[in-house]
């Protein structure tokens, strides 16, 4: 008897105080598919703010986080839909850092995330369809809505006395989105507004489509390392057009690397900030062998950052305080927090204080979690991308 009080006695204690754990985060991105280029940095941008947090040893009594990663291919819903379940029921992970592509992400949100109860803190997914998705409250992230985007290509065009264009877009979610966002807001001629398929080896028959249209630019809203290449190349080609005005999912070092003089002279915005924050993520990003300059690495951080301080706002690392919690340390009030200062964040928030993170992209969540977010405008000179502004 007197062993059996004493041992129910320490179970008490035991389940009383806190104790460190391994907490698994997924991190879903498209290490295939027509934005591979971009996603290694991505990830091991979203990794780093984890590893930050596990470093600093103020997690929840210890507690480390292990990323666990997932390829959603950016473009198959069935394939990134499968890989979530797995780090769902397999891996045991308590939120999802991604997806990448806007129609991966809401079928992963919709067909896993929604039923088993999991944020998702998108970098990336931009379709203005996802602001009114049935989210149930688990849908987040950091990069700006295209409904945005297409209103700045517009202006870009619209300042340079461009009246009028053609538009081809990837044959997605994002892209017709893009589109439609875009073709609202232009005020001038857009002779022709069609779609092209990712992973084709010839455009031919879609630039001659084009190039009957006319328009002094094509508007090029596509992935950088497929569709919307093939699409610029193929224009080159034939002469169809010589400048080209482009979306988010065509910045990358490859656009010049593979196609150099062709897109010598072209635009394009992306998501983008500037501040103290951003400064402080490109110190700690180059010092981790990250490409900062490349497409979604900030949103990348602030995503994974979200999640961890979400968490340890929560008390607790389950999907739960993840969910209850990413608006609470996202938003003022609170003491604003930038990358590098998770450590900080942690010992706050363990003694019941209140953050602000700001992090990379200045982070400001509206609405149903929308970002506010900034983008770069810029052009492509000297076979660099060299910025105009930040609006």
């Amino acid at each position: 008897m007197k062993k059996l009080l004493l041992a129910s006695t320490a179970a008490t204690l035991m389940a009383g105080a806190g104790f460190a754990e391994d907490v698994k985060v997924g991190i879903i991105l498209g290490y295939t598919g027509p934005i591979e280029s971009l996603t290694p940095d991505m990830a091991a941008s979203a990794e780093l703010a984890l590893k930050e947090v596990s470093d600093s040893g103020a997690f929840l009594d210890g507690s480390t986080i292990t990323p666990v990663r997932a390829d959603s291919t950016c473009v198959d819903a069935a394939a990134a839909s499968a890989a979530a379940e797995r780090l769902i029921t397999s891996d045991g992970i308590v939120a999802i850092m991604g997806a990448d592509c806007s129609g991966v992400t809401g079928a992963v949100l919709s067909n896993v995330a929604v039923p088993n109860g999991v944020v998702m803190i998108s970098p990336s997914a931009t379709s203005p369809g996802l602001t009114s998705v049935e989210d149930n409250g688990l849908f987040f992230r950091t990069s700006p809505s295209d409904a945005r985007q297409g209103e700045i290509l517009a202006e870009v065009l619209e300042e340079k006395g461009i009246s009028s264009v053609a538009v081809s877009y990837t044959n997605s979610d994002y892209g017709k989105g893009l589109s439609d966002a875009f073709e609202a807001a232009f005020d001038g001629e857009i002779t022709i507004n069609t779609s092209h398929e990712d992973g084709k080896a010839d455009y031919s028959a879609e630039i001659g489509a084009l190039a009957s249209a006319g328009g002094d630019v094509l508007v090029v809203l596509g992935y950088v390392d497929q569709g919307g290449k093939g699409i610029i190349q193929a224009a080159a080609d034939t002469g169809a057009f010589d400048t080209f005005l482009m979306g988010d999912g065509m910045y990358g070092d490859s656009l010049v690397a593979d196609l150099g003089d062709i897109v010598e002279g072209s635009m394009g915005i992306v998501p983008w900030a500037e501040g103290e924050g951003t400064d402080a993520f490109n110190t700690l990003g180059e010092a981790a062998g990250i490409n900062v300059s490349s497409a979604y690495t900030r949103e990348s951080y602030d995503a994974g950052a979200l999640i961890a301080l979400a968490m340890a706002k929560g008390g607790e690392a389950t999907k739960e305080a993840v969910a209850a919690n990413v608006l609470e340390v996202a938003n003022a009030p609170g003491e604003k927090i930038l990358p590098g200062e998770l450590d900080k964040a942690l010992k706050i928030l363990a003694e019941g204080g209140d953050i602000d993170y700001v992090g990379a992209t200045n982070v400001e969540l509206i609405g149903p979690g929308e970002a506010a977010g900034t983008y770069r405008y810029y052009t492509i000179t000297d076979g660099d991308f060299e910025t105009v502004d930040i609006r």
